[in-house]
């Protein structure tokens, strides 16, 4: 129960649900100073107890295991729906402590009670009246419930609750082969009913089948005929196609036939002006060949003949120059200063000498006087050679 306690030392207060009872007393009172539904209250931890009891609607599940009449085990499902009436006389009956659920003892007692009386019934009828009817012990069940619970027409002699209802939710035999054999009239009787009604369907449906067949095969009598002179019919309207399209055909044939001949004769002649045209193009095409051909040894000719005219006329020019160089050449070097030429050969000395061989003894003579050794005599040789050799020179030009 969401009960709270709220405030510190001697002024706490007891916040009370709304769905619940309360009783509050105080020590050296003999009544309670708070008794009722919702009830809030001052709280003294010293002097003062309370009791918090759930104002709404219990349930109390029941499996009972009974023994009927003819002592066959019987399971009794049921459940019982309680709420408490006067609060004023259930505290004072009832125990209420439990502080984890304050409802189980008194749910306890209940059940205890009500599988007593549902044993206590059931052990006084049959399985049948046990299975097909459950009010009896419905009426004995809730009215011993009450009896205890309510009390017989004096309050002071109840509890202060009240039974809401009283409910059987199955019974179901133990045994598992008592059951079948409680159930195998009932499934006799009704397999005997599913046999007849599955014949009188098979004789219903075995008529309409006959007569379904009878006027299938009238129909298929009467298709029969009508598909025959449609056989009939079509075959003589084929025929007649067939003989109409080998007319055609013949005719078509013969016709093609002619087309097909003057087309060969008409082609016959086509490739015969083909071939003659053909011919006279070769002969033309042959005539010009020959006169191309001819054109291009003419034009071959002449151009030889211009090359080789241009080679001699290349080769005179060349000569030409060669000599006009040379010509050129001689006059520069006749024109050259005897001081140039001296200075030239000086330059070329060594390498004259170096060229010429080596003697095996050497004997100078000196015919000018001059001396060898010193450089004034060899100047005076060089030049009186190179004066020979200009000489020499000029009497070959």
């Amino acid at each position: 129960m969401d009960v709270r306690v709220t405030g510190i030392g001697p002024w706490k207060t007891v916040l009370v649900p709304p769905n619940a009872f309360v009783v509050h007393t105080r020590r050296g009172q003999e009544k309670p100073l708070h008794l009722g539904l919702g009830t809030s209250f001052r709280y003294r931890s010293r002097t003062d107890s309370y009791l918090v009891v759930p104002g709404t609607m219990q349930t109390i599940l029941l499996n009972a295991f009974c023994i009927c009449r003819e002592l066959q085990g019987v399971l009794v499902q049921a459940y019982v729906q309680w709420i408490v009436q006067d609060i004023a006389t259930a505290y004072r009956k009832l125990d209420f402590g439990d502080p984890a659920d304050p409802m189980r003892l008194v749910n306890l007692q209940l059940k205890e009670q009500a599988e007593a009386a549902i044993k206590d019934k059931v052990a006084t009828m049959s399985v049948h009246e046990v299975l097909s009817d459950k009010q009896p012990i419905i009426e004995e069940l809730t009215a011993r419930l009450r009896g205890v619970a309510e009390g017989a027409g004096d309050s002071d002699t109840g509890l202060g609750l009240r039974i809401v209802t009283v409910q059987i939710k199955e019974a179901v035999v133990t045994s598992a082969r008592l059951w079948e054999n409680l159930q195998k009239p009932f499934r006799s009787e009704q397999g005997q009913l599913a046999r007849l009604a599955e014949l009188s369907a098979q004789e219903v449906i075995t008529g309409r089948e006959l007569a379904a067949q009878r006027l299938d095969q009238l129909q298929r009598l009467e298709n029969d005929r009508e598909l025959a002179d449609l056989k009939a019919r079509n075959a003589a309207a084929a025929f007649d196609r067939d003989a109409a399209e080998k007319l055609r055909r013949g005719e078509r044939e013969q016709a093609d036939a002619r087309a097909l001949a003057s087309q060969n004769s008409e082609t016959t002649l086509h490739e015969l002006q083909l071939e003659q045209e053909r011919h006279a193009q070769e002969t033309e095409m042959g005539r010009l060949r020959l006169e191309l051909e001819q054109t291009l040894q003419r034009l071959t000719l002449e151009h030889e003949l211009s090359l080789a005219a241009a080679r001699a006329t290349q080769t005179h020019d060349a000569a030409l120059l060669v000599l006009e160089r040379d010509r050129v050449r001689q006059e520069i070097a006749n024109g050259r200063s005897p001081e140039a030429v001296q200075a030239e050969l000086i330059a070329r000395l060594p390498e004259i000498v170096a060229k010429l061989p080596k003697p095996d003894e050497l004997r100078t003579v000196n015919l000018s006087g001059a001396d060898g050794s010193s450089l004034a005599g060899i100047v005076t040789e060089l030049a009186a050679a190179v004066t020979a050799i200009r000489a020499a020179v000029a009497s070959r030009e």
